[in-house]
């Protein structure tokens, strides 16, 4: 049976992505997978269940050199795809040594490791495995940096990161393509937009308002909430990736995005009417002993985040032409699903959130000390 190896398959996008490719490939997967504060097997337990014959997990570091280039020789796979990384820009501020880790050093040990096999695959005239492999690098909108009122990133849109989680996703991408040119590695970059979606780890935009909502505490609002991301269902990020990971030319980049540009006050509205329909505040007895009739009585601006971009949009004509690839989910809707899996599955929340601490939603102490909770902008 032939393998892929995910890394970070325990994370959100991760574990959306390996039921995914089970459900659409004959492939055995091996997630690779460090158990952080995001990533957790309960996001698997379905998988582990319902295709243990298809499915491994392994508990390691991709900066591990050893425990990679072992998992890669044990396994020879036909496919690695990283969606390994520290990934919250709010964190990035507050501890940018753990991305340099994980996101650049952690992807150069992934790089060197299947450039190993490739060569050993070489000189054993294994062809056919040789020129099957792929290394497929799951990247972000975030490297292009920030856009004015009107365009969007393309494919050749140059890189200008502005915080120190983009900065590092810049060099792992610059890396996988060095890769490419300098090794003959047939590696691929996707750079998308903002997912939503189940299992999103409760710190990101959608799923910490929501909660926050529905216990009936402040729905903290960075800046003027104007910044504009373009929202993309997990699902139909996952779909792309397995049309690229199938039919991208190696050496190419594809953007993947839903086409859906909404401001950050924009997603907090919607939200708090999905949630009035799927669950009215009149039936909410937290929102009533916080003294409001209203989700939408819980928003509250706060002050923005250092460098924090003002808009991102994707131009996916690349995969929608090259590929054929469409988005299926419009934002509503998509949305309405999100909301509906997250009150259908609070025992997932209640596991993946440590109960000792407050949940973290944005940057750290400096934030705290000023505000009862710190504020949300984007969501990866």
């Amino acid at each position: 049976m032939k393998t892929w190896i995910v890394t970070g398959g325990a994370g959100f996008i991760g574990c959306n992505f390996v039921r995914a490719a089970i459900e659409a490939t004959d492939r055995r997967i091996v997630v690779l997978d460090k158990l952080t504060y995001a990533g957790s097997l309960e996001s698997l337990r379905d998988v582990e269940r319902n295709a243990s014959e298809r499915y491994e997990f392994v508990h390691g570091d991709i900066a591990d050199r050893e425990a990679v280039r072992a998992l890669v020789e044990r396994t020879g796979p036909q496919a690695i795809v990283n969606f390994a990384a520290e990934s919250h820009v709010d964190r990035s501020i507050d501890s940018p040594g753990e991305f340099i880790e994980t996101n650049i050093r952690g992807t150069f040990e992934l790089l060197e490791a299947a450039r190993a096999l490739q060569q050993r695959r070489r000189e054993r005239g294994d062809d056919s495995a040789r020129d099957e492999f792929r290394f497929l690098h799951v990247s972000t909108d975030e490297v292009f940096g920030s856009l004015g009122a009107d365009g969007a990133f393309t494919e050749s849109t140059p890189y200008a990161p502005n915080s120190p989680y983009s900065a590092s996703k810049a060099s792992a991408d610059h890396l996988v393509r060095a890769y490419h040119h300098t090794f003959g590695l047939p590696t691929l970059v996707t750079n998308c937009s903002n997912n939503y979606g189940p299992f999103q780890f409760p710190e990101k935009l959608i799923p910490v308002m929501l909660l926050n909502a529905l216990e009936g505490r402040e729905l903290p609002i960075y800046g003027d909430g104007a910044n504009v991301r373009d929202w993309l269902h997990v699902e139909d990020h996952c779909g792309a990736i397995l049309r690229v990971l199938e039919g991208g030319a190696p050496g190419s980049s594809y953007n993947i995005g839903g086409n859906e540009e909404r401001t950050n006050l924009e997603v907090v509205d919607t939200l708090c009417a999905v949630l009035e329909e799927l669950r009215p505040a009149a039936e909410n007895p937290a929102l009533r002993q916080a003294g409001h009739d209203r989700y939408s009585d819980l928003k509250r601006f706060v002050a923005d985040r250092p460098g924090h971009d003002r808009r991102y949009a994707i131009d996916a004509s690349k995969i929608r032409r090259e590929l054929g690839w469409s988005p299926r989910h419009d934002f509503t809707s998509g949305l309405r699903h999100t909301v509906r899996w997250y009150l259908e599955n609070q025992e997932w929340c209640r596991s993946v959130q440590d109960p000792s601490a407050r949940r973290r939603i944005g940057l750290g102490d400096a934030v705290a000390a000023t505000a009862s909770s710190s504020a949300a902008g984007g969501s990866r």
